[in-house]
């Protein structure tokens, strides 16, 4: 009789016996089941023997069930001897339920054989282990599939994804998210599937999706983190929810996350609380946050201090940030040292700052140099601000490796820098490459130099057939024209040059007045060039006056003809002799000759 070696299975977490029966059937039908099978039992049914040990053995009643399975197993009933095995090691006598289990697996019960392999893994006979959870896990027992891939996963056996992917077709949960982990990792592998396979990723998501479907939380948390990754907010959002509710503090964490991105910040509030409070670091950090935000320091330093206490080494750096934000300095460095101590890249970079605005360059040094190792690009970028600030070739050099590191992770400043260094060195591919970086990042600087490069290389204009130049908007007019619009002076000035060489005057005035009320002094003088070709006499000086005043020698010349030219020769040899101070050579040529001519016209 086979009925209890089919029905009666090992639970995952322990040696029970699940239900023989439907878990609805009420509690009459039940009882009155019971005294139907002690009848037979009485009567000498061995089938009922074993059904009633089982029902008691389940029940708990070990000392009712225990004689009547050791009679149906005296009679060689292999569920019986099974379920004897399970009352014994729950008796605290593991070496008699094994004999038990041998009989029973011997047999050819699937549960023995699974119990008992489990029975000489826990006491490291490994061999014997695989040897009966194949035997189980071969007859279709689900459990007895997931016990050898999790002994072959082990050993890191090839032959552990095959077991666990049984296991979960047969719709074990822990299989199913323990395959969808392993085919993740696949994934992570960038493991090449052929077109018309599923990738590890796709196939991954499957089996998270199953393993959440049957209440499993940490398959939730991670269809969530897919899902979120894709961008499908709302069923990420059900599934964290989900998990939330069944324990899991990640899941709570990411969905307040997802909330406060939504604009729903006192619900986040409640879900990081749920989470923080169940010991996850992270939501004790973001807790610590949305106090800081609202000026709540006290409140905001306790988060905090709970994240750190949780392992969160961004506990220990926010609390330096939130005693550096209130000038509380020696504490925020001893926050920043404990956090960097433990890795945290960022806080190392912190420190490192903090040492270096009180003078203290040697000892800021190793901690930058920790910081951009671990990958801190901010770190890399201030080294090679310390390097660029000493002298030598070693150091520029170093100074430049720093740069081009920073830049490599997406440092905006950093690319610049690195753009001008090379440069200097006369390498204008690399130092394009740097700049179109750095100018695509925002850098008006950038921008500006990348345009100035690009109009040097720029082709003579091309002529039409009456002999006017064909003027065409190229691409480092575009760049020119980036960096204007973010209020880059010189930038503004060149864009002015190149809509007045088109002959749009009013787009040359319009970029000149915007560069001369920054104070460019040659946005002002040009302004007063396009000024006075346009009859605006007045204005144009009034310009010129400003560029002169920030030291303009053009501008000061055209001062002094237009005073001279109008009779006003004082003022004409004032400005005259302002010219010749401010040069260049050339102007400062023909002003000193303007200024002796005044001069002797004057004392005539």
């Amino acid at each position: 009789m086979d009925v209890m070696g089919d029905k009666a299975t090992l639970l995952e977490t322990g040696r029970f016996v699940q239900p023989s029966g439907p878990e609805d059937m009420g509690e009459p039908a039940e009882a009155a089941e019971e005294a139907r099978r002690r009848l037979a039992a009485e009567a000498g049914d061995v089938e009922a023997m074993s059904v009633l040990g089982a029902m008691l053995l389940r029940r708990g009643d070990l000392d009712g069930a225990e004689p009547l399975l050791r009679a149906a197993t005296g009679e060689g009933d292999r569920a019986a001897a099974n379920n004897l095995g399970v009352l014994l090691h729950q008796r605290g006598y593991a070496e008699e339920a094994a004999g038990w289990w041998r009989i029973a697996a011997v047999a050819g019960s699937a549960p023995a054989a699974h119990a008992l392999g489990r029975h000489h893994r826990e006491r490291g006979d490994e061999p014997a282990a695989e040897y009966w959870l194949r035997q189980s896990a071969e007859q279709g027992h689900t459990l007895g599939a997931y016990a050898l891939a999790d002994l072959l996963e082990h050993r890191t056996d090839v032959g552990a994804e095959r077991w666990m992917r049984v296991a979960a077709e047969r719709g074990h949960r822990e299989a199913a998210y323990r395959l969808a982990r392993a085919l993740d990792r696949k994934g992570a592998a960038d493991i090449l599937a052929a077109e018309e396979e599923r990738t590890p990723a796709a196939e991954a998501e499957q089996w998270y999706r199953q393993a959440a479907a049957r209440g499993h939380r940490r398959a939730a948390l991670h269809l969530g983190s897919i899902l979120e990754k894709r961008g499908d907010l709302k069923e990420a959002g059900r599934w964290y929810l989900t998990s939330a509710k069944d324990g899991e503090p990640r899941a709570a964490c990411a969905l307040a996350f997802l909330l406060r991105d939504a604009g729903d910040e006192e619900s986040a509030a409640v879900w990081w609380l749920r989470a923080a409070q169940d010991g996850d670091g992270n939501a004790a950090n973001a807790l610590g946050a949305l106090h800081a935000q609202r000026g709540e320091t006290q409140t905001a330093e306790r988060w905090y201090r709970a994240a750190m206490d949780a392992g969160d080494n961004n506990g220990a750096y926010n609390l330096g940030l939130l005693c550096a934000e209130q000038k509380r300095t020696q504490q925020a460095e001893s926050w920043y040292r404990r956090a960097a101590y433990a890795g945290h890249r960022e806080a190392a970079n912190a420190l490192a700052v903090l040492l270096l605005q009180h003078g203290d360059a040697t000892g800021a040094e190793p901690w930058f140099s920790k910081a951009a190792e671990a990958g801190s690009v901010d770190a890399a970028f201030n080294l090679g601000i310390l390097y660029a600030g000493r002298t030598g070739e070693e150091a520029e050099a170093k100074a430049l490796e720093w740069y081009e590191r920073a830049a490599s992770g997406g440092h905006t400043e950093a690319a610049l820098q690195a753009g001008i260094a090379r440069l200097r060195d006369g390498d204008e591919q690399s130092a394009e490459r740097h700049l179109r970086c750095a100018a695509g990042g925002g850098s008006p600087e950038a921008a500006y130099r990348l345009a100035s490069l690009l109009d040097v290389r720029r082709p003579p204009e091309t002529r039409h057939e009456l002999g006017e130049p064909v003027i065409q908007r190229s691409e480092c007019e575009e760049w020119y024209e980036r960096a204007a619009e973010h209020g880059h002076r010189r930038a503004q000035v060149r864009v002015g040059m190149l809509a007045a060489a088109r002959g749009d005057v009013v787009e040359a005035a319009r970029w000149y007045r915007e560069a001369a009320e920054a104070g460019s002094r040659n946005g002002a003088f040009n302004l007063g060039l396009l000024l006075a070709r346009e009859g605006s006499e007045p204005e144009a000086a009034l310009w010129w006056r400003r560029a002169a005043d920030a030291g303009h020698g053009r501008a000061a010349l055209r001062l002094a003809l237009l005073r001279t030219r109008r009779g006003d020769l004082v003022e004409g040899q004032k400005w005259a002799s302002r010219a010749v101070e401010l040069g260049p050579a050339e102007v400062a040529e023909r002003a000193a000759r303007l200024r002796d001519a005044l001069r002797q016209e004057l004392s005539a």
